[in-house]
């Protein structure tokens, strides 16, 4: 089974999270998000830890140590995913600059079993948050290994989320609503839809069925008579893409799609060129691919991000104090705050369903690049 298949049981891969801006100090700034404030523009504060004994999983270290763990595949198929994952989430580590965060860790070979093993190991050695793992199946051995700390999996099975699991992969949701309000705005008012029979392609193509006529965009499915639809919606990607694209007339409808299109090889296409899509604004994770360039000497995978972002909120959150129970604020209320924290891909929280909600923005394919053609919200509006 293929990387692109593990990582997504259900919904293809898609991408994730933090904006390095250039600071003084050479620091990572990651902050709460608040109501009309711009984002990266200040480190996140937060107060100093308590002290608290050694003790059980779950509980603080000594010395007020905050221990979090990140299962990877560091070796097996997947390693290279893995590494160039784990040297993201330790450059947030050293970005933030929290001397009572320790990192940990833990390899899961990629499979289930590893997994489970890597959870328990993390958590016998006082793991008091996970990050990770990758595969969805991964995330269901870790998902019930885990009782009691909570998880903020790198999945976008959005089916596994709930309970102690969170969400961080992107969700096609809010591509699809961003993607539908743009059309709408710009005057587009009949719509054909073409997808895979797979789920991914039914729900998603569903979910722009929806939006779309809320919008007062008419839908069609047929695609033989092209004077039928102004815009042509294909929620797929790569193969499943090329597939799709013969069987649609190329004529003066406005292909319109979701991040799985957030792929610099799509642009050399000339069928492609003039294309919309939903996603994360490529000049927010600039900075980032830099700042891992110049530190390793090679770019990071792309959902290396998702290992940034992830990390990046844990200091955070451990930066700013501990609940009322004396744990780190890696509690439900911490992690769901509605206002949420500005990431390398643009804003993102995690709603009460556990899942990552981001904001996105509008790119298209002009002359061989992705341009962006209306930026992401730098607030949450509701």
């Amino acid at each position: 089974m293929s990387l692109f298949h593990r990582f997504c049981t259900v919904f293809p891969l898609l991408i994730l999270v933090l904006a390095l801006a250039a600071c003084g100090t050479g620091r990572t700034p990651w902050k709460p998000q608040q109501p009309g404030a711009d984002t990266g523009t200040s480190v996140y504060g937060g107060t100093g830890v308590s002290t608290f004994p050694a003790g059980p999983a779950g509980t603080p270290g000594a010395a007020g140590q905050v221990k979090v763990a990140i299962l990877l595949p560091l070796s097996g198929q997947h390693a290279g995913v893995g590494q160039s994952m784990l040297q993201a989430a330790q450059l947030a580590v050293f970005d933030l600059g929290y001397d009572n965060f320790e990192l940990m860790p833990r390899d899961t070979g990629g499979t289930p079993s590893g997994a489970a093993q890597a959870a328990s190991s993390a958590l016998t050695d006082g793991a008091q948050l996970i990050l990770g793992p990758l595969f969805a199946e991964e995330v269901r051995a870790v998902k019930s290994a885990a009782r009691g700390v909570n998880v903020i999996a790198f999945s976008t099975d959005w089916t596994l989320a709930g309970g102690n699991t969170y969400i961080m992969g992107f969700l096609p949701f809010e591509q699809v609503e961003r993607i539908a309000d743009y059309a709408a705005a710009k005057g587009i008012k009949r719509a054909a839809v073409v997808s895979n029979a797979d789920q991914y392609g039914t729900t998603v193509a569903k979910e722009f069925e929806e939006n779309a006529a809320a919008k007062g965009i008419a839908i069609t499915r047929g695609l033989s008579d092209p004077s039928a639809y102004d815009a042509v919606f294909i929620p797929a990607g790569g193969q499943d893409l090329g597939n799709i694209l013969k069987r649609v007339p190329q004529g003066t409808a406005q292909k319109l799609g979701t991040g799985l299109w957030d792929d610099a090889r799509l642009a050399a296409s000339p069928a492609m060129n003039g294309a919309w899509f939903a996603a994360p604004s490529p000049s927010a994770r600039a900075g980032f691919e830099g700042r891992y360039h110049s530190t390793y000497g090679a770019a990071p995978v792309r959902i290396a991000t998702l290992a940034y972002d992830a990390t990046a909120l844990a200091v955070a959150l451990a930066r700013s104090g501990y609940t009322k129970n004396g744990r780190p604020a890696f509690d439900a209320a911490s992690l769901t705050s509605a206002s949420g924290f500005a990431g390398v891909d643009g804003i993102l929280r995690f709603t009460k369903g556990n899942l990552a909600e981001r904001g996105m923005a509008v790119l298209g394919f002009q002359g061989g690049r992705i341009v962006e053609l209306d930026p992401a919200p730098k607030v949450f509006s509701r």
